[in-house]
């Protein structure tokens, strides 16, 4: 670990982090700006992440990492599992994995923690020889995922039906 990450450790996320990581969830759509703080629609966020992380712990599919500095925690993130079909240049059905919730709280930023998150996520996806792995980025984190091989893809997205 660089000697700068010195006094903050890693560790795998369980169950019982549930809760922290729907939080760290939520406060990444606040400070993009999506979601307001202390709105109703945040409350509804949380809960239904709370729920569905619960979910996709039970069937394995969430990998996650926290990131303590000390006692607290101060960063986290992690790898939702995928089933995708055969695709060319993969003709077998893979495992795939989608980078989510990669978030530091903003006393801890600038300090490579993101970084770590990411590069733990990696040698997680390698070891557990993930076929693909993709992932969302706001403006602020393009620049460091792009830095760790990350392209831009073609993914479009229909909006929600309320929207259309």
């Amino acid at each position: 670990m660089n000697s700068a990450l010195n006094h903050y450790s890693i560790r795998a996320a369980n169950t019982a982090d549930v809760e922290i990581i729907a939080h760290q969830r939520a406060m990444i759509f606040q400070d993009m700006g999506i979601l307001p703080d202390g709105d109703t629609e945040a409350e509804a966020l949380l809960s239904a992440t709370i729920s569905w992380l619960h979910g996709l712990f039970a069937k394995q599919e969430y990998i996650g990492w926290l990131v303590q500095d000390r006692e607290e925690i101060v960063a986290g993130g992690g790898i939702q599992l995928r089933e995708k079909g055969p695709i060319p240049n993969c003709c077998r059905i893979g495992r795939w994995g989608h980078i989510l919730n990669i978030y530091v709280i903003p006393a801890h930023r600038r300090r490579g923690l993101a970084r770590l998150i990411m590069e733990q996520a990696m040698q997680w996806s390698k070891a557990n020889q993930l076929d693909h792995l993709t992932l969302t980025a706001s403006s602020e984190g393009r620049p460091l995922y792009e830095s760790l091989g990350f392209t831009s893809s073609a993914d479009m997205q229909l909006p929600p039906e309320e929207e259309r």
